[in-house]
């Protein structure tokens, strides 16, 4: 190799040695780390002592409270995510037949994702449905008994997940590049066959979405099982009332930075991205089934 080739990859490698340190230092080393922590008992404090399995097999036989979270992770990502992307993709097709200020409007939706997740959001949610909240006394003023929102498990776990659905931004601009690229000679085609709006949807627009369709339900089952701030907010950490917003994200801090079972946490972190692992799996596999590409229509 010569001197100038030897110049030029130095020069290369000098302009990537940001990423790559970066890299090394706060996610492959952290990764690696949270791995071996994982089969001991560390509290942060003190070295690390080798348990092997114990704390899969606590989690597994030895903690109600880690069933708890999960069930109610599922219950929040099954009943989540598809209200959030049905909601998305409504408000996408609307924004496809505006005309006039679309991209005011499309800015405007998307603002809730900018500040939906964050810590102000959350306090107004619990704010707006707490016992002395704007929604009760609107409730109290036409004669309705008031709802303690956040008082009934049940009631709490759906204040989040309507939350989340308020966050439906990201999705919904991902879902208007697709109607986007649909062109427009298919509806014209269609119509003079007489297809009527329902017809449309169903025999153009949905099968042409389905892979953005896909994208989006794997990106936001992802983010749903990241889910922290809204239910630590409106639980205030506890994921109360009787743990019916303990999300895993939740459990696991609770763990990690409040028992300091640091090695515990670690171990929950590794089931939830073989959880999730899974579970995309799955989607990727199911979408032979469903997902339609342009490209199949000539074969």
């Amino acid at each position: 190799m010569s001197t100038r080739a030897l110049k030029q990859n130095a020069t290369g490698y000098l302009f990537i040695s940001p990423f790559i340190i970066g890299f090394l230092a706060f996610t492959f080393i952290p990764i690696i780390a949270s791995l071996y922590f994982s089969f001991t008992k560390y509290n942060m404090f003190g070295s690390p002592q080798w348990i092997g399995l114990e704390n899969y097999e606590k989690m597994f036989t030895g903690d109600p409270r880690y069933w708890q979270s999960l069930k109610v992770t599922l219950i929040y990502v099954a009943a989540g995510v598809p209200l959030r992307l049905g909601f998305a993709l409504m408000v996408a097709m609307i924004l496809n037949t505006a005309s006039k200020a679309v991209g005011l409007y499309r800015s405007l939706f998307y603002l809730p994702s900018l500040i939906g997740g964050s810590v102000a959001v959350a306090i107004m949610w619990r704010n707006i449905f707490g016992d002395e909240g704007i929604i009760n006394l609107l409730l109290v003023f036409i004669g309705v008994p008031d709802v303690r929102w956040f008082g009934d498990p049940t009631a709490a776990l759906w204040m989040l997940i309507f939350l989340s659905v308020w966050q439906f931004g990201s999705s919904m601009l991902i879902f208007l590049a697709g109607l986007k690229s649909i062109p427009v000679t298919y509806y014209e085609a269609a119509s003079v066959d007489g297809a009527n709006y329902f017809q449309k949807f169903t025999k153009i627009t949905f099968p042409m979405l389905t892979p953005v369709i896909l994208f989006n339900t794997i990106m936001q089952t992802i983010a749903a099982f990241m889910t922290f701030v809204p239910a630590f907010i409106i639980s205030k950490g506890t994921g109360g009332p009787l743990d019916g917003t303990l999300l895993y994200s939740l459990y696991l801090f609770i763990q990690g930075f409040e028992f300091f079972n640091m090695g515990y946490a670690s171990a929950m972190a590794w089931i939830m991205l073989i959880i999730v692992g899974i579970l995309t799996a799955i989607i990727f596999y199911s979408s032979k089934f469903w997902v339609h590409y342009e490209s199949e229509g000539g074969k």
